[in-house]
C-alpha cells in the first residue's frame, strides 16, 4: 500500500510541474513561433520552427546559451516579409537580433527597447515605418545600430545608447530628422504616421 502512495504522489507531482510551471524555453517558442507567424517565407529558412517541440534551440537560426535562453537570431537576407512583432521583447537573454536585407514592414515594437541584453540590433534595408523607439535609448549595452535604407521618420534620439552611433546608423531614411541635439531639436514622433 505504501508504494502505491509513493507512485501515486510521483505522478501528482509530474503532472502538477507539467502543468503549473511553463517553461521559459516555451515562452521564448511563443514569441518566435510568433514572429513566424506574421511573415511569409518563401526561401523556407523558418521551416523548422515547430511550435510542438519543446526547446526552440533546435530551430534553425537561433542560438542559445547553456541554459536554453535564445540569446542570437540570425534572419539577415532571408527574404522575409510581413512585420516584427511586440513578442521579441520576451526574449530576455537575446544579445543579437539580425534581421537585416528582408522586406519587414511596420514599425519596430517598442518591447524592443526591453531586451537589456540586446548588444546589436540590425534591421538595414527593410521598410520599416513609423518612430524610432524611445525605449531602445534605454539600452545599455547596445553597441551595434543599423536602421539605414528604412522609411523611419520622426527625430533621431541621442540620449542613452544612442550617444554612441554616428549618422551612418540611420542613412537613407528620408522622413527621419535630427538627431535630437540636446534641447534643440525636441524627439518628435508626432509627425511620423
Amino acid at each position: 500500500m505504501a508504494m502505491h502512495n509513493l507512485v501515486q504522489a510521483l505522478v501528482f507531482v509530474a503532472v502538477s510541474f507539467n502543468t503549473l510551471a511553463p517553461t521559459v524555453a516555451n515562452v521564448e517558442g511563443d514569441a518566435l513561433y510568433a514572429l513566424r507567424r506574421s511573415v511569409k517565407d518563401p526561401k523556407n529558412v523558418l521551416k523548422s520552427w515547430d511550435p510542438t517541440l519543446v526547446d526552440p534551440c533546435t530551430w534553425f537560426h537561433v542560438t542559445c546559451d547553456a541554459d536554453n535562453r535564445v540569446t542570437r537570431l540570425d534572419l539577415g537576407n532571408a527574404k522575409l516579409k510581413g512585420r516584427l512583432v511586440p513578442e521579441l521583447g520576451k526574449l530576455e537573454r537575446l544579445q543579437y537580433l539580425e534581421l537585416y536585407m528582408n522586406n519587414l514592414e511596420g514599425s519596430i515594437p517598442e518591447e524592443i527597447g526591453g531586451l537589456k541584453s540586446l548588444v546589436s540590433l540590425d534591421l538595414y534595408h527593410n521598410n520599416l515605418t513609423g518612430s524610432i523607439p524611445a525605449s531602445l535609448s534605454k539600452l545599455s549595452n547596445l553597441n551595434f545600430l543599423d536602421v539605414s535604407n528604412n522609411d523611419l521618420c520622426g527625430t533621431i534620439p541621442t540620449t542613452g545608447s544612442f550617444s554612441k552611433f554616428s549618422e551612418e546608423s540611420f542613412k537613407n531614411n528620408s522622413r527621419l530628422e535630427g538627431p535630437e541635439l540636446m534641447g534643440f531639436v525636441r524627439y518628435d514622433t508626432g509627425r511620423c504616421k
